[in-house]
């Protein structure tokens, strides 16, 4: 990893995240959070400009203040909606009075061969680069500094909603901060959630958040599927609230004290006051009763994500399933998910001095992958931001010459995918359908 300061920016829907990273010598270390409860979203999406700008604010402020750092700059995530996940390849002739290949031809190679595949709504956030050929000699991860006549580029773009790019960068830019990078949330959370080997020979990541859940594919290092399910532990609250008639504070405290996922591995006459409305005491109620209505929700949310990822056969991915974000931390959510997905699940926790939580994953992951991008990563997100970069003429950061680098968001994709598995194949021929079906 690069040395140095990094600030990350989590938009979520119950709340805002901000994370202060400090890496020095391959470790990074965090130093200081910020944590706003979300006003002006819904379901992941931006609703109300003001508000998230002020709420951003806030936990900027936050985390400044615990970090002892000036932050002008964030490294923004986005959300898993609405992403188009486009192969692309193309090539550029290099200008033969030129000696080596530079920056110069490295963006226009990635504005020819990716930037005009990506549709008129959307707006090119990333490109995951397979291979660099210069001159037909493949395997190139970084060309600039050869010499040659040709450059071809075969890789992965992935593309946002424009309406979704232009509300997370008006109201960061209204809170009073630049934008570093933009991340595709999923893309930044396989580099911290998931292993070398995982990321290489694949596995699925389930990202459970307030306002949705989102699951995606890694195979072969690259995002392969993204899918957001607009149902998170935010409905989990509502429906114990709703099913007692108490108040979403007293619903919140209840998933959190006494919450399971798995009614049947509870005993049945565990019982706990809840103050309701229209009753001047407090009733009792059975734990059972209440696992019941937070298992129901969660069995739902993951049956709609286990009949998407089916479709594609991701389940057969060796590495199984990693679970992580705050609806992550209930009880028995990693056994529930294993009865219904059928495969190996294990819960990701952070393990960073003071953030120990499923819950900050996403503003942590942001922080680490921009901590890891090597040099010609960099330039690509680089020429990716400023094709659609605002222009920030008459905006006054927040702070003047002190500079961090990095707040991140993320965003979902729908992918073609194989549809013809047959009943009951061998674990083999499910996983070679599925390599050769959907990730070649």
């Amino acid at each position: 990893m690069e040395d140095g300061v990094y600030a990350s920016l989590d938009i979520g829907t119950t709340s805002i995240k901000v994370i202060v990273a400090e890496v020095l010598n391959n470790q990074m270390n965090v130093i200081g959070v910020g944590s706003e409860r979300s006003k002006g979203l819904n379901k992941g999406m931006i609703v109300d400009i003001d508000e998230t700008s002020q709420a951003i604010a806030t936990a900027i402020q936050q985390a400044e203040e615990k970090s002892g750092v000036a932050i002008e700059e964030v490294i923004v995530g986005i959300p898993a909606n609405g992403v188009d996940i486009i192969p692309c390849n193309g090539y550029i002739q290099i200008d033969p009075n030129s000696q080596e290949i530079t920056d110069t031809d490295v963006q226009q190679v990635i504005n020819e061969a990716c930037l005009k595949h990506v549709p008129s709504d959307k707006e090119m956030i990333s490109v995951m680069v397979e291979e660099f050929l210069v001159d037909g000699f493949d395997e190139i991860k970084d060309p600039r500094g050869m010499v040659g006549e040709r450059l071809e580029i075969y890789g992965t773009v992935l593309a946002v909603p424009k309406s979704i790019v232009h509300n997370i960068k008006k109201c960061v830019r209204e809170a009073g901060y630049m934008i570093q990078d933009l991340i595709i949330q999923p893309q930044a959370m396989a580099h911290l959630v998931l292993s070398e080997d995982e990321r290489q020979f694949g596995a699925v990541q389930i990202d459970m958040g307030g306002g949705q859940t989102t699951a995606s594919a890694v195979h072969d290092h690259q995002l392969k599927y993204m899918h957001a399910e607009q149902q998170g532990g935010e409905f989990v609250t509502k429906d114990i609230s709703m099913v007692l008639n108490t108040s979403i504070q007293n619903a919140e405290s209840l998933k959190r004290d006494v919450g399971y996922a798995l009614s049947t591995n509870l005993e049945s006459d565990q019982t706990i006051q809840v103050d309701t409305v229209g009753q001047k005491e407090p009733i009792r109620v059975k734990e059972t009763y209440i696992a019941e209505i937070i298992e129901a929700r969660i069995e739902q949310i993951f049956e709609v994500i286990k009949d998407d990822l089916d479709k594609i056969g991701a389940l057969a991915l060796p590495g199984g399933v990693k679970l992580t974000g705050g609806a992550a931390a209930i009880p028995g959510v990693r056994e529930l998910a294993e009865e219904i997905f059928d495969v190996q699940v294990d819960v990701y926790i952070p393990d960073f001095m003071g953030v120990r939580y499923p819950s900050f994953t996403n503003a942590i992951s942001l922080a680490y992958y921009e901590g890891k991008l090597d040099g010609i990563q960099k330039l690509i997100n680089k020429i990716c931001l400023s094709a659609h970069q605002f222009n920030h003429q008459g905006t006054t950061p927040h702070n003047q010459g002190k500079s961090v680098n990095q707040v991140t968001a993320s965003q979902d994709e729908t992918y073609e995918s194989s549809s013809d598995i047959a009943e009951g194949p061998s674990f083999t021929e499910k996983v070679k359908s599925f390599f050769s079906t959907f990730f070649d």
